[in-house]
């Protein structure tokens, strides 16, 4: 019987180093850094409601200049201006739950890999053992009368 040599992957060793890869790895740069400061700014409730207060400034002279006036109102300021801050609001909560989800993965692998490692022991030891009763029973068949 052959002996299963294990060499494990050097992507593990790799792994152990970086661990998982979650959005706050994504602000390369000064440019990524002052976006990523201006959208969590930006990308909150408060600006939202901060910025409902302006566009409703603006509300009563929209109304007075009928019902065109109107519909650009909504749509060039109101909507654009407090939409933008709400669906920053959303990427932000759904980007965190993709860490989480990355982070859970990440987590699993290295469980899963524990395991393998385990497993690859383990069939180690059962190919000594069986290799041990292998030459037990034929030394016991080489020691018996024929």
């Amino acid at each position: 019987m052959t002996n299963v040599e294990h060499t494990p992957d050097p992507r593990i060793e790799e792994r152990k180093k970086t661990g998982p890869h979650l959005t706050k790895h994504e602000s390369v740069g000064l440019n990524g850094r002052i976006a990523v400061a201006i959208t969590n700014i930006v990308g909150t409730m408060w600006c939202a409601y901060a910025f409902g207060g302006i566009a409703l400034i603006s509300l009563p002279s929209a109304i007075q200049g009928g019902v065109a006036t109107l519909i650009a109102w909504v749509a060039q300021t109101f909507l654009q201006l407090v939409l933008l801050s709400v669906i920053m609001v959303g990427q932000k909560v759904a980007a965190a739950a993709s860490d989480k989800q990355a982070l859970q993965t990440y987590r699993d692998a290295q469980a899963l890999l524990r395991i393998q490692d385990e497993l690859q022991r383990l069939i180690q030891i059962n190919n000594k053992l069986t290799e041990e009763i292998h030459a037990a029973v034929a030394a016991k068949d080489a020691s018996a009368p024929a």
